[in-house]
């Protein structure tokens, strides 16, 4: 950060990106360069004994070695000398880079004599237009193998070229103070991003909404990243580094907690949690209903938790082609009703116990299910979640759009791609329901969903209980930027949200993922490493978790980044820190506060229930406290009821997106009911 530039335009990498590319290429190339000289030592004597002298013999052969050899050393010195200068400086030190941009262009200007040089290796090895044949297997071999392995780099060298290459890249940022510049640049970069999307995933344009879907999304990402300069490294070692910086944090409220002697905020008693709650609010039904929701994915889902038996479980719950009914509840599925099949195998009912399934999945419109569940009494939509491409843009296009439903406030605005498919889903739901409740008048309505899944199922929800006052919804993993915070206070009363951990969905908002570009930012310019060194602590933190030292060691001024939770103080402190750096940063940063692509903050809704692996502080010693997990005797979780603004603000945690999974959902609801059900017969007894 700033982006590296080269021939006139800015590139999708950095200065400091070059270190681990150089140094493998180097590697290659020593192997290369000690190979070439035992096939020089070999061959140069005998070149002089070929058929022909000239330039069609020896004479071209021995060009070939000894340029090919002069060039491998060349090579391996410049890529030395481009690792260590890449090497040098913090992310944001790009004045101490000075030199890669003319080193990298040295090295690239090479590939013209390397192609050259690999041209006539060619003509020599495999084209036979040569007049000096090579007795030495060896020294064959291994000329063979090196044009080969040019080739294959010299391919590799353009396929690198063409991923960094930025079509706008000609673009100067000192250009975009002028608000003129600014939309036109927008303009630019969401077309871009659509064009993209329409090439790669061509198959989606016959869709109703496809195209609408393409432009939103293209909308988003421009908005989100414009005037930013960050490349993907930068993207990446942030996160890093904000692995860091939360656990630092953490540690330091948990320090608070325990000087102040505060009470834990979570607990392990389930009674306690719902004695306040109204009876439907319950861990047991929430599991019966994450179960349904869970059937919702189909045999997808079947295949993928049963890698290898998941087709022998689904084949006696699949109807022959023949056999299939003229009128069948199943929609849009294929002809062995494979879905169908998943649905019946993961909620383990019978197939006249479900009154219709719609298998359609298109942009802004969800398969879903509607079940007579006996055993509740309650007739059961479950929606199903996201598990294509086609859900990836419906959750995407996150823009905020009004919703409007009896109860809500006026000015209600909800997440525009779940408001849409809510629409699509009512138009097929109602006359379903109305079917529904004329064979089993008695029963209650409920809704249930995971993930994109939960979303629609609170929206369609909000729609229908005017005509359904007493429907409740059972919602897992629900996004975070679903509905504006009076509507999403509104539905307290009849949704209940499950959560679970560190999952990244229930964080996942405009709003959280713009606060999180800016804390990339800011844990940038406040971080004394240098990138390399911040990628192999990645590695490190994957494996074995981040060690205390680096809490403190990894900033230039720790006591700063507790300093940074308004926005206010963290432009201030983002302007001081980027004094160092170039204009163009500068200005960069500074900019990239005041750019927010959706006006309306979204919430989740429902009433949250938030559910945690329960973990007590270990010794303190001279490099801080230490985290171990619970004795196998004390309970595994621990729960509370939070509020929706604990989820505006995305973690970057080991099991972010583990604890998003529905399976392990459902077996952390599992195992708090299987432990509290051990623990009552252990204290009856």
């Amino acid at each position: 950060m700033p982006a590296l530039r080269l021939l006139g335009r800015k590139w999708l990498a950095a200065s400091d990106d070059l270190v681990f590319p150089s140094i493998f290429e180097l590697l290659f190339r020593f192997v290369w360069l000690v190979l070439i000289a035992l096939v020089v030592e070999v061959l140069y004597p005998v070149t002089w004994q070929c058929q022909n002298e000239g330039w069609q013999g020896g004479a071209f052969v021995r060009l070939y070695l000894c340029g090919t050899l002069t060039l491998q050393a060349t090579l391996m010195l410049l890529l030395a000398a481009l690792a260590q200068q890449s090497a040098r400086g913090t992310i944001t030190d790009i004045d101490v880079r000075k030199m890669v941009s003319p080193l990298l262009l040295l090295k690239v200007l090479l590939v013209f004599p390397e192609t050259a040089l690999n041209v006539m290796g060619t003509m020599w090895m495999f084209c036979e237009v040569i007049q000096c044949s090579v007795e030495d297997k060896f020294s064959s071999i291994v000329i063979q193998s090196i044009v080969l392995f040019n080739w294959v780099q010299l391919g590799l060298t353009v396929f690198g070229l063409f991923m960094v290459f930025d079509p706008l890249g000609s673009v100067n940022y000192g250009d975009m103070q002028d608000t003129p510049n600014q939309v036109r640049h927008h303009r630019k970069v969401t077309g871009l991003w659509s064009r993209r999307f329409r090439w790669a995933f061509c198959w989606l344009k016959r869709d109703e909404h496809g195209k609408e879907a393409f432009q939103q999304v293209a909308a988003l990402l421009s908005a989100l990243f414009r005037s930013t300069d960050l490349v993907p490294s930068d993207v990446v070692a942030g996160c890093v580094l904000l692995r860091v910086r939360q656990k630092r944090e953490t540690r330091e409220m948990r320090r608070i907690q325990m000087l102040n002697d505060e009470e834990p905020i979570y607990t392990t008693d389930v009674n306690k949690i719902f004695s306040e709650t109204p009876p439907w609010m319950n861990l047991e039904d929430a599991l019966h209903y994450l179960r349904l929701s869970i059937a919702a994915y189909g045999w997808p889902y079947v295949l993928y938790r049963h890698c290898f038996t998941g087709f022998c479980k689904l084949a006696r719950h699949l109807t022959c082609c023949c056999c299939r009914p003229k009128n069948s509840i199943v929609t849009d599925d294929n002809c062995c009703l494979c879905n169908f099949a998943g649905v019946k195998y993961m909620s383990k009912l019978h197939a006249d116990d479900i009154i219709f399934a719609s298998f359609n999945n298109r942009v802004f419109e969800l398969p879903f299910c509607v079940i007579a569940d006996h055993e509740r009494e309650s007739i059961v939509v479950a929606v199903r979640g996201s598990i294509s491409l086609r859900d990836i843009f419906t959750d995407f296009t996150a823009g905020s759009e009004r919703f409007e439903a009896d109860g809500l406030p006026e000015d209600t605005a909800a997440h525009k791609g779940m408001s849409m498919g809510a629409a699509k889903m009512l138009k097929r739901l109602l006359p379903v329901l109305d079917r529904a409740f004329q064979q089993y008048p008695h029963y209650d309505l409920v809704l249930t969903g995971h993930s994109l899944g939960a979303g629609v199922a609170v929206l369609v929800a909000l729609k229908l209980r005017p005509r359904y006052p007493h429907l409740k919804v059972f919602a897992f993993s629900t996004p975070a930027g679903l509905i504006s915070r009076e509507a999403a206070r509104f539905t307290e009363s009849f949704v209940m949200t499950v959560g679970v951990g560190d999952d990244l969905v229930m964080r996942l908002s405009v709003h959280s993922i713009e606060n999180l570009r800016t804390k990339i930012i800011q844990t940038i310019h406040a971080t004394k490493l240098p990138k390399y060194r911040i990628m192999l602590n990645g590695f490190g933190y994957a494996l074995f978790g981040v060690p205390a030292r680096d809490l403190e060691s990894t900033w230039r001024r720790p006591e700063q980044l507790e300093a940074t939770h308004s926005d206010d103080s963290a432009d201030a402190l983002l302007v001081h820190s980027v004094s160092t750096v170039s204009a163009e940063a500068a200005l960069v940063s500074r900019d990239v506060f005041a750019r927010r692509f959706s006006s309306a903050r979204l919430f989740t809704a429902g009433r949250i229930l938030h559910i945690v692996r329960r973990k007590r502080m270990g010794i303190e010693n001279d490099e801080g406290s230490e985290e171990r997990k619970v004795r196998t005797t004390e309970p595994t979780y621990e729960m509370r009821w939070a509020c929706p603004e604990d989820f505006m603000e995305l973690q970057v945690m080991p099991r972010m997106l583990l604890d998003h999974l529905p399976e392990n959902v459902h077996r952390t609801i599992r195992t708090v009911l299987d432990e509290r059900h051990r623990y009552r017969l252990t204290h009856t007894v």
